[in-house]
């Protein structure tokens, strides 16, 4: 079965976005944890959540990929905003827990100006901090673009992360096919290569999720700007490659694509189409 959703909005709770996500055609779903911006989470409604899992259960769903705030940032020089991403990935790691088994998706964020090594660093440093044994949540590295002082950008850079997290089997990768294309990765032309080079630098058991996007850009572009599915430079057949792909079969695809329901659940019925299996 392919598992495919997409972003859905949080406004209207657990049980809300669940809904929807039948009412599209999708078996999976991303939200943010918080406002996108940052500030403080909603406390969770038990009733709500449950509405959800039941739902989830009744309809096959694959896993969700939960998404942190865009202002998490545990590799910058300010030390206020490096606080901010501990406690904000703190509690939502507690927050995921009430939906057990998912993943937790955040940008790796962006060093501004201290270097990669050093950003490396403190991105590890949180994780090494906030990681449990107990907990029941993978997080995910998101792959991107390499604009600016990003860390990410490359499978090394990735790979380089994951080596130093003590929990290996609480880390995990989630790549983004408009920054991977854009960081200089052919997908287009070469998806075999790309995920063989995937495969020796980071290994494919880290690769959990997809976020599918068509980049206004072309390949190596570093610039991350999203595109309906065949309006971009990668085009349809290059998706219909990836869903189908032998080594990418049973993700959850998540697509972030600059689309409301309607327009997402016509890409979702466009993908079910093209799926083979």
């Amino acid at each position: 079965m392919l598992n495919i959703g997409c972003h859905l909005s949080a406004a209207g709770g657990f049980t809300a976005m669940g809904k929807d996500a039948i009412a599209i055609g999708a078996n999976t779903f991303a939200f943010f944890t918080r406002n996108p911006r940052g500030g403080k989470s909603k406390a969770i409604d038990e009733k709500d959540v449950k509405g959800l899992l039941e739902i989830m259960e009744g309809n096959g769903f694959a896993k969700l990929v939960a998404h942190a705030p865009y202002t998490l940032n545990p590799c910058s020089s300010t030390e206020k905003v490096r606080e901010f991403a501990k406690i904000a990935m703190t509690e939502d790691l507690q927050k995921m827990e009430y939906l057990p088994g998912n993943y937790y998706n955040f940008h790796p964020g962006s060093h501004t100006g201290q270097g990669t090594e050093k950003g490396i660093e403190l991105i590890t440093k949180l994780l090494n901090e906030v990681l449990t044994e107990d907990m029941n949540t993978v997080v995910l590295l998101e792959s991107m673009a390499g604009k600016g002082s990003e860390i990410g950008g490359t499978f090394e850079e990735l790979a380089e992360i994951i080596r130093r997290v003590e929990l290996k089997d609480k880390i995990g990768v989630c790549l983004d096919s408009c920054h991977i294309s854009d960081g200089g990765y052919d997908i287009k032309a070469n998806l075999d290569g790309v995920i063989e080079e995937f495969d020796k630098i980071v290994g494919l058991k880290y690769l959990k999720a997809m976020h599918l996007n068509d980049s206004l850009n072309p390949l190596g572009a570093h610039k991350d700007r999203h595109a309906k599915i065949g309006e971009g430079y990668l085009g349809t057949e290059t998706f219909e490659k990836i869903i189908n792909h032998e080594k990418l079969k049973g993700l959850p695809f998540i697509l972030e694509t600059p689309n409301e329901l309607e327009g997402y659940a016509a890409e979702i019925a466009t993908l079910r189409s093209l799926y083979k299996y």
